[in-house]
């Protein structure tokens, strides 16, 4: 903890001295104290593990600011969007891997690793004011859970890779059914439950803190029992107690604890990252990398206008979902682990997805509010 904490707050200075993002920072600081650079951090995976709760509270956060009916109005209206900007990602994406005489299997994984965008770097460069008032952050959030319950449903087919189709029709399923059920048993446990609770003891803040993290890591635990996810679970969390008149406090006061373990993951994604076993495939990514981040402006930008939105937030909805995803770096992993893909294909994914996150990090910090902007005029929170 001292040398990550440590290393990224003097790291994290440096950058802000020379006007550039924290994230990069913590990417930097991983790279260069991880098993692959000085070695003083050597159990990569093990941070990776722990900097995944910073994810499931950021997805509990942004459950806690849409209230039901208006997540299924977001969703009808962007999922069109989704699926087109899905294929078209992912097309790209495949056809540069087939040109660099990749295998259809391998090709196919990575175009569908590059269809998704990271929900971490999303909605951490929102503004609060954004997320819960303006009309662009409900559509990068609509669009950002649409594109992880695919993202579960690639998961699902790869873990099921070498069964029986009959097997694996019954998990994804399985998965689909089990979603409604879940938001079911939130509903219930909210309104028989938390509901009470928070009535009852609502003015002792330390209790209130202490149920929201059980209720956020119960569902989640139950979303995996179930087929789904740890963020889809919490989530559902979230908007399951979106109603509450505590949910405003709940969500300031888990900001920090989310703040902390986000400064994990981006560090375990770059101490996780070998250079020198990647060396071979940096044409391909590199190419991967720019295409994605130069054409998915321009795809949102058309696709959105045409669905009636503005010009302006179509545009800047497709740089901020510019980057890969962590998605994308679990779907990769998964396939490793199933002997689906060569190595070449998991490094491609690894640089590429480092690659967008550094880019489109500096790139939304430079253009557009920010709460870590280093421009006054541009730092919102």
């Amino acid at each position: 903890m001292f040398l990550i904490f440590g290393g990224a707050a003097l790291l994290a200075t440096v950058a802000l001295y020379l006007r550039q993002a924290m994230l990069v920072a913590y990417l930097a600081i991983g790279a260069i104290l991880g098993p692959w650079g000085l070695g003083l951090v050597s159990d990569a995976d093990l941070i990776s593990d722990i900097a995944q709760i910073g994810i499931i509270f950021l997805l509990f956060l942004l459950g806690l600011n849409l209230s039901p009916q208006k997540l299924i109005v977001l969703l009808r209206e962007t999922t069109l969007v989704t699926v087109f900007c899905t294929l078209i990602f992912g097309g790209l994406a495949g056809g540069i891997a087939l040109a660099f005489s990749f295998s259809v299997v391998d090709s196919l994984i990575i175009g569908v690793c590059a269809s998704f965008s990271s929900t971490i770097v999303g909605l951490k460069l929102l503004p609060t004011t954004v997320l819960h008032h303006r009309r662009i952050g409900e559509v990068i959030i609509s669009v950002l859970l649409l594109q992880d319950l695919i993202a579960i449903v690639a998961l699902m087919v790869i873990q099921g890779h070498g069964g029986s189709g009959e097997a694996l029709i019954f998990e994804i399923l399985k998965g689909i059914l089990a979603l409604p059920l879940l938001g079911l048993v939130a509903w219930a446990g909210h309104q028989f439950i938390i509901f009470k609770l928070f009535e009852k003891y609502g003015r002792i803040q330390e209790y209130i803190f202490l149920i929201s993290i059980g209720w956020c890591l119960s569902l989640a635990q139950l979303a995996v029992f179930a087929g789904l996810s740890y963020e889809i679970g919490a989530f559902v969390a979230g908007v399951a107690i979106a109603t509450s008149p505590m949910a405003l406090h709940i969500s300031e006061s888990l900001k920090p604890l989310r703040d902390f373990f986000l400064v994990l993951f981006f560090f375990a994604l770059g101490a996780g990252f070998d250079m020198v076993a990647a060396t071979g495939v940096i044409l391909p990514a590199i190419l991967i990398a720019a295409t994605l981040l130069i054409i998915k402006p321009i795809v949102f930008r058309f696709l959105l206008v045409s669905q009636a939105e503005s010009n302006k937030l179509a545009w800047e909805t497709g740089v901020r979902l510019g980057q890969l995803s962590e998605f994308s770096l679990l779907i990769v992993f998964v396939a490793r682990q199933n002997q689906i893909i060569t190595p070449e294909t998991f490094y491609i994914v690894q640089l590429a997805t480092i690659i967008t996150f550094i880019i489109s990090v500096y790139w939304i910090v430079a253009k557009y509010p920010t709460p870590i902007s280093v421009n006054d005029k541009l730092r919102r929170y």
